[in-house]
């Protein structure tokens, strides 16, 4: 039985606004209590706020058949004010409307004609992920589309946001959902639905899937909009063909909107920081853990689940992304993703791995002896990279350190000297860029990307943009030595190294190192993966 049956008396069009949603939505919750005539004539016309709602009766009554986890159906996750953890309903309307008058500023400063066209309006639209299949009717984990779910908070697939702005700069917001289908919600769980989205999400309205390509021919139609869509970013074929269509219908273009909600996103929040505080926080106990029960024997795929294991047993969704759990010389391959081999007495273990707490990704590599003990090679090279990455971070917003691309020329320079200086590179040179290349022969990477909702967070933002409050971002010097290097010392050959951790630019302008919980000086490493095998001895 559909859970929302009394919700179906739809307005004309199964248009559900806000005031018209909740009015049958009251009306509905009133007349199943019983209540009398008089009584539902009041709640009927009585306008609730949006806290209103997430805390009442209709919410109450309809948890289990939302698409979403609430505050009401996962207390244990959502906070009563918040519509996804951590966050806040109002925060996307915040969103949205920032976004608006962003495009909107983008477009005066072009005069009155802006693309080819004279319009004060504008129309945005965004698609949600479809769920991917490995198999027939075997799908893949569902995410969400990142740019959807942080102008939204709507996790269900297929959905589309669209976006408007009229002369007199009114933002309106309208999402459009897969219908309730209790034959559909009895195989893949429960949706939202057209009904409920509009007190759920605090959108202006919300209609049924197959009411998109009319709606938005309408709003062209009435405002001449310019019209924003990201047809390279689309998940959704069907809206990709509709919006097509809608372009070449009005004769104007279609205008990416990936760089103004990127340079959005690259600024945290208040709520966002706090985000990725726990996220950092989760992946940092639980890679202490691992690295403390490491031992020579174990194979990589064994670290691997172990990781996954704890840091989902600390409430994350899932692992970041495939990581790189690498021992021996398999540490020498960057993105080494195998996972498959036998740790070795002598080995050092390099894990790059990192989880998603609310949406928010946290993303660290440590290198540790299994054995508890570096070898001489391996101190020499993990405390010399240790040093480099304290001094990359030490210069973070100062000279050498003002944006992510300054960090990365920095390091390759301080790479090349303190190679230099433990006898990896020749005495003989002597040019700054002669020894910048030094250090990118054996650490071919960039030293930092942005990170957040994405591992690789707003990759369409410059790594050129000077480092601000609210920005986070990583820092992962690494030092590569091949087994076929031949001009360094033999002892040398086939060791990898990487120490990577996760800073933010907090309110105060302050380096906040979020991973800082992650252990990572040597003898505290030592000390870690010694520790549980002393006391297993001890047993």
């Amino acid at each position: 039985m559909n859970a929302l049956r009394p919700l179906t008396h739809r307005p004309t069009g199964s248009t559900f606004s806000f005031l018209s949603g909740l009015s049958r939505a009251t009306s509905a919750s009133s007349s199943s209590s019983c209540t009398s005539s008089s009584t539902r004539s009041n709640s009927t016309s009585k306008q609730l706020t949006a806290t209103e709602v997430r805390n009442s009766q209709i919410l109450l009554e309809h948890k289990g058949s939302l698409g979403q986890p609430t505050a009401l159906s996962h207390p244990h996750l959502i906070r009563p004010q918040e519509l996804v953890p951590g966050v806040e309903q109002s925060e996307f309307s915040e969103r949205r409307t920032k976004l608006m008058q962003n495009l909107r500023t983008y477009a005066r400063s072009f005069g009155v004609v802006f693309s080819g066209h004279v319009s004060a309006c504008h129309m945005v639209v965004v698609g949600a992920a479809s769920k991917k299949y490995m198999s027939g009717k075997i799908p893949y984990v569902f995410r969400q589309n990142s740019d959807f779910y942080y102008l939204t908070g709507c996790l269900e697939p297929d959905a589309v946001l669209l976006i408007t702005m009229d002369e007199k700069e009114t933002v309106r917001s309208e999402l459009f959902m897969r219908p309730k289908d209790p034959h559909a919600e009895l195989w893949d769980g429960p949706r939202t639905g057209p009904e409920m989205a509009v007190p759920l999400f605090g959108v202006n309205e919300a209609h049924p899937l197959d009411q998109l390509e009319e709606v938005l021919a309408k709003r062209a139609a009435d405002s001449k909009p310019h019209l924003w869509f990201d047809r390279k970013h689309s998940d959704l074929p069907s809206l990709t063909e509709d919006m097509k269509r809608l372009s070449e219908t009005v004769k104007r273009p279609l205008l990416p909107t990936y760089s103004f909600i990127g340079g959005l996103r690259l600024i945290k929040s208040p709520a966002e920081m706090d985000l990725m505080r726990r996220t950092c926080a989760i992946a940092s106990h639980s890679f202490n853990e691992v690295m403390a029960e490491s031992r020579p024997g174990l194979s990589e795929h064994h670290l691997f689940a172990s990781i996954d294991f704890k840091c989902r047993m600390r409430d994350a969704s899932y692992l970041a992304y495939l990581p790189v759990v690498a021992s021996g010389t398999n540490a020498t391959v960057i993105h080494y993703v195998t996972n498959n081999q036998i740790v070795g007495e002598k080995d050092m273990g390099l894990m790059d791995a990192g989880c998603e707490y609310g949406g928010y990704t946290s993303d660290i590599t440590r290198t540790w002896p299994a054995s508890g003990v570096f070898t001489d090679p391996q101190r020499t090279l993990y405390e010399m990279l240790h040093q480099l990455q304290l001094d990359i971070i030490d210069m973070i917003m100062g000279p050498g350190g003002e944006t992510l691309d300054d960090l990365f020329e920095s390091t390759c320079f301080k790479l090349g000297k303190y190679l230099q200086e433990i006898g990896l590179v020749s005495k003989s040179v002597t040019d700054v860029k002669d020894l910048a290349q030094q250090g990118y022969r054996f650490c071919p990477h960039h030293v930092s990307h942005y990170l957040g909702m994405d591992v690789h967070d707003t990759p369409h933002v410059s790594r050129s943009e000077r480092i601000v409050p609210g920005m986070v971002f990583t820092v992962e010097p690494g030092v590569y030595i091949s087994p076929d290097c031949k001009d360094v010392p033999p002892e040398f050959r086939g060791i990898g190294i990487r120490i990577e951790d996760d800073l933010l630019i907090n309110e105060k302008g302050q380096v906040e190192i979020l991973t800082a919980t992650c252990v990572k000086d040597s003898r505290a490493l030592e000390k870690l993966c010694q520790q549980q095998k002393k006391e297993q001895q001890a047993e």
